[in-house]
């Protein structure tokens, strides 16, 4: 029931009779739907208005109740102009509630701002220091760039105030402003460095956030304020070795705010310094071992501590320090402490000792296991950057494990980052085998499309492999024909090395679990059999297996033929027409036993070291131009044509035949039947042979090369051209281009483009390796012609990208060739 008290506020209400804020508050509290508290909240309001227009004198109370409609959410701009009169009255009181509202209901942007101005000024010079902690309080808050401007010069002079209360706002007002302005920050700079003399810590915390955000905004001004490095060492020192101090201390540290603030501050300026980096490692030693990590204050400075010794010139010694405070974070239950570690030591893992980070490892190990993802995900990204060839075999494997309860949206991820660092580390070519087989096994769908070919491509190029790696696939095959990635690879294989399948098993692993079987012809056309009977099997997959199977027909005795061409025929009459094609030419290959096998044939493996394969053609669509291509790489050359490969056939020119010299004589066929087959095997792709290029003609002699520096970056790439002319023909130039990684990290992904005039032929080779280690080099042949020369210089505009750990690099330059070249 409601009470005599509810009743005649509702019939004060009713009235049109202006409520004090406690019965407005009573009257919205005791609403029962929004629809009632919107109703009475618009009769407040329709008061609050008469009582302005009335110039009554409950101004004070109706500026209070609008400040309670406005925290409610409801719009109040009717009342902006009554914080200003409030703001301008003679009495503290009024000047208290006007400056809270005005703070509260307007902001920079609001137009009426602007007409405060001069009050806040006059407020500024007030004698009463309150009044003008006020006024301070509303820039620190509020000011805009007009206002900012306007009382630069009020707020300087209060810095200087033999008031701490004064000095303490007029820096947080001089914050605001120079973040609204940075134009005035030449107005405070004076007055800032007197500041730290102060023993007020309020005063202290506020002006060393004034002197961060000036050396963070505008780095040119940290040289002026390390001279100030001595008094901050000197607070710190004051901070750690005093006594219990009630009115500073929290949870039994002196005012951590304070030494966070100053240890911040210290980063910033020791920073490339060698002289203030010294001057402050014993302090910042005697705080990272004196300060208990019990509390999260103590925890808080710890952490500051280890940011500032990364970020500074410190000794190996008090690196490992702050590594092994992070270890201790690691073993923390508070899962923010933990998170703050994991990230800490992400980012300064390759700038500190790996081996300090390397004595946590099965700690981070087993941050893997944290039911927080976000752990989980920091935890794994540490990992990858922990990995290197003395533990690839560990690490691999832990990440191996958790790959199989992995979060479906971690999947693709590890298993993308485990291929990248098993190719970059693996101690031999089986393990690396091995490797990706476990990954596309677990990973099944999630597997990046790329790591099927960089398996394909890894056992071709290993011919000791080919044994053992058929078995296992045969093997994996067998005990799971769902996972699309797995089928591919070993159809492919089984198709390719069918006869390295029935031969003997290799020897086994003494670590492996399951010794490898022996394999017979009948149990080979079983799995086949098998396979071509999965329903719904993928266009692409069939591909696959009619492929593995007219290849089996070559490498399995030729009794077990006629069911493999069996097999084949189902597929005469396919749904889709690549499939039905394939079919159709592989049963007409069948037929002629004359050139069967040389279709059929191995795959070569890797060419020597030391002869240039020539890179693929690639070809421009016909819907972008040329030009269009280069356009991002060639910006200054105009009418350019660019290569990034080996250039197609021409039609005859004048210039054909040293075209032949340079680019290696066609390829003379070899018998009448292959010429009659060329057509029907040009889309079999799964037929060709990537390995199986001409070698390139033999190079002059290195002696006579002329060496210059293309590219010299010291943290990063360095190019060298090595170029030399065959005997008589001064118009062409083979290049030796070296590419040296001068930086203590690896290169890898390494790719080249160039882009030279028109009166420029260019033909670029396969780089010697598409990862350069630290501190190591890779080479690459070029070929190029001048088809202007004497008259023409010859200049190239080239592109260098690849991956580091930490991310893309992209470097690119101007080559121009020296005269006499």
């Amino acid at each position: 029931m409601d009470t005599i008290e509810n009743i005649v506020i509702r019939a004060q209400s009713a009235a049109g009779i202006s409520l004090k804020l406690r019965d407005l508050i009573k009257m919205v509290r005791a609403c029962k739907t929004a629809a009632e508290e919107r109703e009475t909240i618009a009769k407040e309001c329709a008061v609050i208005r008469n009582s302005f227009t009335d110039e009554g004198s409950n101004k004070h109370r109706n500026v209070a109740k609008l400040l309670y409609i406005h925290m409610l959410g409801y719009p109040t701009q009717f009342g902006q102009m009554e914080c200003l009169k409030l703001i301008a009255s003679p009495f503290y009181a009024d000047k208290r509630l006007g400056y809270l509202a005005l703070m509260l209901m307007l902001d920079e942007n609001s137009e009426v701002l602007t007409l405060a101005t001069n009050c806040i000024q006059n407020d500024l010079n007030h004698p009463n220091q309150f009044t003008v902690g006020l006024a301070l309080c509303s820039l620190s808050n509020i000011a805009s760039v007009g206002i900012a401007q306007d009382c630069a010069p009020d707020v300087d002079k209060l810095l200087a105030s033999t008031n701490p209360y004064l000095r303490k706002k007029a820096a947080l007002a001089a914050l605001r402003s120079i973040r609204k302005c940075p134009q005035v920050v030449e107005t405070f700079l004076p007055k800032m460095r007197n500041l730290l003399s102060e023993k007020n810590h309020g005063v202290l915390v506020s002006s060393i956030t004034l002197i961060t955000e000036v050396c963070e905004m505008n780095p040119e001004h940290i040289p002026g304020f390390r001279k100030l490095v001595p008094n901050l060492l000197r607070i710190l020192k004051s901070l750690i070795t005093s006594g219990y101090a009630p009115e500073h201390d929290v949870s039994g540290v002196t005012d951590p705010f304070l030494q966070v603030k100053v240890l911040k501050l210290l980063r910033i300026l020791g920073k490339d310094d060698d002289k203030a980096s010294e001057a402050m490692g014993d302090l910042l030693a005697q705080v990272a071992t004196n300060t208990e990590s019990v509390r999260n204050v103590g925890n808080a400075i710890l952490y500051e501590c280890v940011q500032t010794i990364m970020a500074i010139k410190s000794e190996k010694g008090l690196r490992v320090l702050a590594v092994n405070i992070l270890g201790r974070f690691l073993a923390n239950k508070d899962n923010n402490i933990r998170y703050v570690a994991l990230n800490t030591l992400y980012k300064v893992v390759d700038a500190t000792d790996n081996q300090g980070v390397q004595r946590h490892r099965n700690t981070i190990l087993d941050c893997l296991k944290d039911p927080d993802v976000s752990i989980r995900k920091r935890a794994l990204d540490l990992v990858y950057t922990l990995v290197n060839e003395s533990n690839v075999r560990i690490l691999v494997r832990e990440l191996l494990n958790y790959l199989v309860i992995a979060d479906i949206q971690f999947k693709q991820e590890i298993a993308e980052k485990l291929c990248w660092v098993t190719a970059r580390f693996a101690p031999s070519k089986r393990w690396h085998f091995d490797t990706f087989l476990r990954v596309i096994t677990v990973a099944g769908n999630y597997v990046p499309e790329e790591v099927p070919s960089s398996i394909v491509t890894l056992v071709v190029q290993t011919p000791e492999l080919y044994p053992y790696a058929v078995h296992k696939l045969y093997a994996a095959l067998l005990k799971d024909m769902s996972q699309p990635y797995l089928l591919q690879v070993a159809l492919w294989c089984i198709g390719e090395y069918g006869d390295y399948l029935i031969s003997s098993a290799p020897a086994s692993d003494p670590a492996e679990e399951e010794p490898i079987a022996e394999v017979s012809a009948p149990q080979v056309v079983e799995l086949m059999e098998q396979i071509f009977a999965i329903p719904f099997l993928s266009e692409l997959n069939q591909q696959f297996a009619l492929t593995a199977a007219i290849k089996l027909t070559s490498r399995l005795p030729s009794t077990y033929s006629p069911k493999l061409l069996a097999l084949v025929s189902k597929y005469l009459t396919n749904m889709y027409l690549e499939v039905q094609q394939r079919a159709c030419e592989y049963i007409n290959i069948s037929k002629w036993e004359n050139i069967k096998n040389l279709v059929l044939q191995h795959v070569p493996p890797k060419e020597e070291e030391g002869v240039a394969k020539p890179a693929p053609v690639s070809t421009p669509s016909p819907q972008v131009t040329h030009k269009q291509q280069i356009l991002s790489v060639l910006d200054d050359l105009q009418n350019a044509t660019t290569t990034t490969t080996s250039p197609t056939p021409s039609t005859p020119s004048s210039t054909s035949s040293i075209l032949i010299d340079l680019f290696g004589p066609s390829p003379t066929p070899q018998t009448s039947a292959v010429a009659q087959i060329q057509t029907a095997t040009s889309q079999l792709s799964l037929l060709d042979s990537p390995a199986q290029q001409r070698p390139a003609p033999p190079v002059s002699n290195p002696a006579d090369a002329t060496s210059f520096d293309v590219l010299s970056n010291p943290r990063g790439l360095n190019v060298v051209f090595s170029v030399s002319h065959p005997p008589g023909q001064p118009q062409l130039y083979t290049i030796m281009a070296s590419y040296r990684n001068p930086t203590s990290i690896p290169f890898s992904d390494f790719t080249i483009k160039a882009a030279v005039p028109k009166w420029l032929k260019l033909q670029l080779n396969a780089a010697s390796d598409t990862s350069i280690p630290a501190g190591g080099n890779i080479t690459q042949l070029l070929r190029l012609i001048n088809s202007q020369h004497g008259q023409s210089p010859v200049l190239m505009k080239l592109r260098f990208e690849y991956k580091t750990p930490t991310g893309e690099a992209v470097e690119s330059c101007d080559c121009s060739f020296p005269q006499g070249i």
